[in-house]
């Protein structure tokens, strides 16, 4: 039984979503007294710290989004890296569990 190759259809929310997104790059380290440290030349000003690398990913990721709403709220300049995020409008369609 053959199977075609299908490509996926992305639902055009995706793409309004995608819109609003940047990438940066991390520079983790291993610390001495354990632990690992995550920094970025994309945003300047941030350090996040975890037990993991994973977490400090995350954490990256929580502080540069609280960055760019910083600047957005306060009206300043963002990084370069993250310029085009600037203010737009989405139309989204999120699923919502009931139960």
């Amino acid at each position: 039984m053959k199977v075609a190759n299908r490509k996926r259809k992305r639902p055009a929310s995706a793409s309004a979503a995608e819109a609003n997104e940047a990438t940066i790059r991390l520079r983790i380290e291993a610390l001495e007294e354990g632990g690992y440290l995550a920094t970025s030349r994309d945003v300047p000003g941030l350090v996040a710290e975890g037990r993991s690398v994973m977490e400090a990913v995350e954490i990256a990721q929580g502080l540069t989004r609280k960055i760019i709403e910083s600047c957005l709220e306060h009206g300043d300049p963002l990084p370069p890296s993250l310029a085009k995020l600037g203010r737009r409008s989405l139309n989204l369609i999120v699923p919502v569990g009931i139960r």
